[in-house]
């Protein structure tokens, strides 16, 4: 084998090796994050596959609905809370100081 065609494959070579080791790992990376997220996946001839759904998956996410739309109401509640606190704050301090300046008299 000639020489340079050999000092070429094996420079070439490597970075091939790297190329093909990457999509595979994104291909993989791909398919797992959307068997995660519940996206369905490319069959043999392009159609859709999706992970199957079991009983425990439909009432886990359920159970999750539920505690989400508690823990709005909660957030909710705690948001009406924080105003009026914040109301309160606002009103005394401006009370004090109106009630501090009515003690030292009119000003000469």
């Amino acid at each position: 084998m000639d020489p340079e065609k050999l000092a070429m494959i094996t420079a070439i070579g490597p970075m091939i090796g790297i190329g093909i080791v990457s999509i595979s790992a994104g291909w993989v990376l791909t398919t797992w994050m959307r068997i995660k997220n519940g996206y369905p996946l490319d069959g043999a001839w392009g159609q859709a596959v999706y992970p199957k759904n079991d009983q425990e998956a439909v009432e886990r996410v359920k159970l999750l609905s539920q505690e989400n739309a508690q823990l709005r109401a909660e957030l909710g509640s705690i948001k009406d809370r924080l105003a009026n606190i914040e109301k309160i704050v606002v009103d005394d301090s401006h009370r004090l100081t109106s009630e501090i300046e009515a003690l030292r008299g009119p000003s000469n």
